[in-house]
């Protein structure tokens, strides 16, 4: 499917704390991204980066502890922020879903399969038990479960990791949504059944023309699937770009250091076999308010101007790069 002009999902400078013991911590901070009709816009970053928390934050599920601190989140032109809790959650599920890490997490034990599919289309759709039945069955046959009129009454337990998924993806395509959060989708599965669940994804943007936000830590992920992809590192954007100029050459060190511990195999180009590379330290938690840039201590290209100025994203080659001193710069 081609990408249309259509701008559904739009975050402008979303910043977003949590509270702890010992003070707030800064999850996002100024945080802008989006996605048009029919993409796939790809959100990588390591554990620790808000990766999670801009998904939570697009569903309105982020925890007690966590508070918006500015921006806006709009689908379709609409500010998800502004609406109340009701009109939130009738929005769920029919207008956006989820695809969360763990599908047994997702899923009710002691309900069947086919059940908890038809129960997203009877409280969305109103549609009859019968009626909803039937689409519930079809949805399994559209993500890929054989014998799917059989499975519908099967229990999550009953399933494999990798079929508890495709459910879980039915249940979030099932109204069909304009927008998909799909959070590490392809966590604990197999390579084999991966990349199942990745042709899965563009089978459904190309099929039904939903939007997806795939979130992964893997940028071999990324590779596969995603059209745009967007760098995050301790809460803030570092790079953006078209998925195959940033594999192609990364200008943000960051990048470029996770491009460099990734399998030659998911590499965008080159074929040279060598050893994995890796990023001293870890990432930082973020006082409220931080004003240099957050990879400094880990950079290798770092100067003193990084220690006491935050980068702003400009536009370096293909791509926008927050960084003092982007790579094939001097």
């Amino acid at each position: 499917m081609t990408t249309s002009d259509e701008l559904v999902f739009d975050v402008r400078g979303l910043s977003v704390a949590f509270q702890s013991e010992t003070g707030t911590v800064r999850a996002l901070d100024d945080v802008s991204l989006s996605a048009h009709r029919g993409e796939i816009l790809g959100v990588v970053g390591e554990s620790g980066c808000g990766k999670s928390t801009i998904g939570m934050s697009v569903m309105g599920l982020l925890p007690a502890a966590a508070r918006v601190l500015g921006g806006e989140i709009r689908l379709d032109g609409s500010d998800l922020l502004s609406l109340s809790p009701s009109d939130l959650r009738r929005l769920r599920g029919r207008e956006m879903g989820m695809i969360f890490q763990e599908p047994m997490t997702s899923l009710n034990p002691v309900m069947t399969v086919g059940r908890q599919i038809a129960e997203v289309l009877r409280r969305h759709r109103r549609t009859s038990r019968a009626s909803s039945m039937k689409c519930a069955i079809e949805l399994l046959e559209l993500v890929g479960i054989p014998d799917a009129r059989s499975r519908s009454g099967s229990y999550p337990h009953q399933l494999s990791g990798g079929m508890r998924q495709r459910v879980v993806i039915a249940m979030a395509v099932a109204c069909e949504p304009k927008l998909l959060i799909a959070d590490e989708p392809t966590t604990a599965l197999d390579v084999t059944v991966q990349a199942q669940i990745l042709d899965l994804l563009r089978r459904l943007r190309d099929d039904v023309g939903v939007t997806i936000v795939l979130i992964a830590h893997n940028l071999g992920v990324i590779a596969q699937t995603a059209d745009r992809v967007a760098i995050m590192y301790a809460g803030r954007k570092v790079e953006e770009g078209r998925t195959g100029d940033l594999l192609d050459s990364p200008r943000h060190p960051y990048t470029a250091r996770l491009l460099a511990a990734t399998p030659q195999a998911f590499r965008a180009s080159g074929t040279n076999v060598r050893r994995l590379a890796e990023i001293p330290g870890h990432v930082p938690m973020l006082p409220d308010a931080d004003t240099s840039c957050t990879f400094a201590p880990r950079c290798h290209r770092a100067v003193e101007i990084c220690t006491r100025r935050r980068p702003e994203l400009e536009k370096v080659g293909n791509s926008h790069v927050a960084c003092f001193r982007p790579e094939d710069s001097t």
